[in-house]
């Protein structure tokens, strides 16, 4: 059930060197990983906003705020527009996350929250965009490095929902299982 107070943020990516292809349109059964990502948010959140400079689309994208700022950059973007105090941010390689874990980690959200893999996906709240910017500004774009400075308790999440998806062989692996 979609969360009515909560803006979801799924980051598209860029260039996909490691994976070889545009990642978002690779497909895990027989759905895009953009697809599956933008209905998992359709199915969490009551607004959903997808950041990056993907391919064409079947929905909206917006630029990041800097070209080459990473993940960083399109939270920054997310934010910065987000009708909602706080937002789950989601990349598009990470095709087993479930509405559970995503209300789990926004109902954590001090000013931000992650699992224990690292900083996403995650929620982060609009009073954490002051440090995420100045973070962009001074050109440290790991966010690893802004969360150390910000309230964000860690979420342990079944880690089996946390798989990310690099190369071609990972998606191909997660066919094979289910």
């Amino acid at each position: 059930m979609a969360d009515h107070e909560l803006t979801g943020i799924l980051l598209v990516g860029g260039t996909s060197r490691r994976f070889g292809s545009a990642k978002a349109l690779a497909e895990l059964d027989g759905e895009t990983l953009a697809d599956r990502a933008w209905r998992l948010l359709g199915d969490a959140c009551d607004e959903r906003l997808a950041v990056g400079g993907s391919t064409a689309l079947p929905f909206p994208t917006m630029p990041d705020v800097m070209f080459g700022g990473g993940p960083l950059a399109g939270i920054v973007a997310g934010l910065r527009i987000a009708a909602h105090d706080v937002a789950v941010v989601i990349p598009v390689d990470m095709p087993l996350l479930t509405v559970g874990a995503l209300h789990d980690l926004a109902a954590a959200c001090r000013d931000a929250a992650v699992p224990q893999s690292g900083p996403l996906p995650g929620a982060y709240a609009k009073r954490a965009l002051p440090a995420l910017e100045a973070a962009l500004e001074r050109g440290d774009l790991a966010l690893r490095h802004v969360l150390e400075g910000l309230d964000a308790p860690v979420v342990e999440l079944d880690s089996a929902v946390l798989v990310n998806v690099n190369e071609p062989q990972d998606l191909e692996q997660l066919s094979g299982d289910g």
